[in-house]
């Protein structure tokens, strides 16, 4: 009998196994135990089901609830049984997932024309946990792709079933719960069985699909009612219907078709009607107002939105001054710890929030003042040899990641300043079922941008990356909701611009590198966009930021 030698990481056990063998029947004999059941495998750094048999020597780290692919698997699943209750409790109606919000996966019934009641609800949870008693497999199955488009179109999955088509392989995957398929763009855990731990909850003009906690599985992340954040994707809405390109699926026929650049062209103009739009709204208060902070996560594009911005309040008639935050940085000595013992640059602690004060009431104040440049190769803030008195109609903008934080204006009278958050929610889908990660947007931009600015290669940004999202949960995020304005800097098209630079990164993640799984899992997505030319963006974009070619100065 052949075999295959199999090393398991969780206990470092290294054994042979007949040729064939699923890690699930690995995982059983290896009595692999994990404080939240096993919901797959990484096998040579690429994520695998327990279905999967081994054929070749492997490396193997079973993962539960708590990694990130773990989470990605288990989530995937439950999306599909919440498609799977909604045809059985309400066949007329076609579920939309819409959007990641409030650590969760906002929802709509496209055709229940009514407001989702609580007894909807009531139906629809009784119906997924009897799923999850029942504990159906979820079946892969690969047949050929005309076949598989078929399914999808008699199940209602048109969209899916473009993108299936245009994929242009002679045989596809689909996954099958008791005869209803679907393909959610990556692997699932073994049964419904697995899917202990959910909840459904009405949300705005649909519900909210409730996941657990990242460190404790036995606790649902809360409801919290995001109303600006709605806002944002009422308009994401809007501008779809302008442009009609609702997943990548259209994207990509707009692309065969030629008609790209005018897809560009529209949603450069949405961008800058809408920039135009808060500078309106800013002059409207040019009495009261004094200072604009705009905060945002990483990749967000905040430096390129506060000097498009500041063109816009310069057509009004006001003077924009920039300044920035990480210049009014304490002293490295001075600079907290994190819970590792590293810099934590992105605490509030991290900023001279009184000196920066300081200089603000005197500003206000009509006085001149001299502006600081941190020295980041000495550690210490300098003078920067520049002055700065504000005069009328002058404004400031600042740009950083505590501008929504209360805590960085404590001496200023709060209707003296508006408050901008932005962040870069993702505007087309997969399909009605698979929304493309805001999360997965801004690593794509940063890879890039870390490349060509600094030369950091696709692997280091994504090993700092859970310690950038870690920073932002704690000191930006919980923030956002003090912002009078909301901007959505995603651009419909960006993706498939943005393909061709992303692929060359991660194509030289090593696949000995824990790195790769990442690497390889952006690589798969990316197989389903057709890349667009970047030669029609203007140099204003904000894309531009990442991308390079600019006619602005950073």
């Amino acid at each position: 009998m052949k075999t295959v030698e199999i090393y398991c990481e969780n206990n470092q056990v290294t054994k042979a196994y007949p040729l064939g063998t699923t890690l699930d029947q690995i995982k059983e004999d290896l009595q692999i135990d994990l404080e939240n059941p096993v919901c797959g495998a990484l096998v040579n750094h690429k994520v695998k089901e327990l279905s999967f048999s081994v054929v070749k020597a492997k490396r193997i780290r079973f993962i539960d609830y708590s990694h990130p692919d773990g989470r990605r698997l288990y989530t995937r699943s439950l999306l599909f049984l919440v498609y799977v209750a909604v045809r059985e409790t309400f066949p007329q109606v076609k579920l939309k997932i819409m959007n990641g919000i409030s650590q969760g996966y906002y929802c709509e019934l496209i055709g229940l024309e009514r407001q989702i009641t609580d007894s909807d609800i009531f139906e629809l949870k009784n119906e997924m946990h009897q799923w999850v008693k029942q504990n159906i497999p979820f079946e892969k199955k690969g047949i050929p792709t005309n076949e598989a488009v078929d399914i999808l179109i008699k199940q209602g999955l048109e969209e899916k079933a473009r993108l299936f088509e245009q994929q242009g392989t002679l045989f596809s995957y689909l996954y099958f719960v008791n005869g209803y398929a679907n393909y959610f763009y990556g692997h699932h855990v073994p049964s419904t069985g697995y899917l202990t731990n959910f909840g459904l909850v009405p949300y705005f003009d649909g519900l909210l699909v409730q996941i657990p906690q990242s460190d404790d599985f036995e606790n649902l992340y809360p409801v919290i009612k995001q109303d600006k954040l709605l806002d944002v994707f009422k308009e994401h809405k809007r501008r779809v219907s302008i442009l009609d390109v609702p997943d990548l699926g259209k994207l990509n026929d707009y692309t065969a078709m030629g008609k790209s650049g005018d897809i560009i062209k529209i949603s450069e103009a949405l961008h800058e009607k809408q920039i135009a739009e808060i500078a309106n709204q800013i002059d409207a208060l040019r009495d009261v107002v004094k200072i604009i902070l705009i905060a945002g996560p990483s990749a967000s594009g905040k430096t390129t939105f506060s000097k498009r911005l500041a063109v816009q309040l310069a057509v009004n008639g006001l003077v924009p001054n920039m300044i920035s935050l990480d210049d009014y940085f304490v002293d490295r000595e001075k600079t907290p710890l994190d819970e590792h013992g590293e810099y934590d640059f992105e605490s509030l602690e991290a900023i001279d929030v009184g000196f920066f004060n300081k200089q603000l009431l005197q500003l206000f104040n009509g006085e001149e003042v001299d502006l600081p440049k941190f020295n980041f190769a000495i550690g210490k803030r300098v003078n920067s040899g520049k002055k700065l008195k504000l005069g009328e109609g002058h404004l400031l903008i600042v740009e950083g990641i505590h501008g929504n934080n209360p805590g960085l204006t404590p001496h200023i009278v709060p209707k003296q300043s508006f408050k901008i958050f932005l962040s870069a929610l993702t505007q087309v889908s997969f399909d009605d079922h698979n929304h493309i990660s805001t999360t997965d947007n801004r690593l794509i931009r940063r890879m890039i941008r870390d490349s060509l600015y600094r030369g950091y290669s696709a692997a280091e940004t994504i090993k700092r990356w859970p310690s950038v999202k870690h920073g932002e949960e704690k000191n930006i995020f919980p923030y956002q909701g003090n912002a009078d304005v909301m901007f959505n800097s995603a651009l419909v098209y960006e993706l498939a611009v943005l393909k061709k630079y992303a692929e060359q990164l991660l194509k030289n993640v090593p696949e000995n590198q824990v790195e790769y799984c990442e690497a390889n899992r952006l690589l798969k997505f990316f197989s389903y966009i057709k890349s667009i030319d970047d030669f029609e963006i203007p140099p204003t974009s904000l894309i531009r930021e990442f991308l390079g070619g600019s006619s602005f100065l950073y």
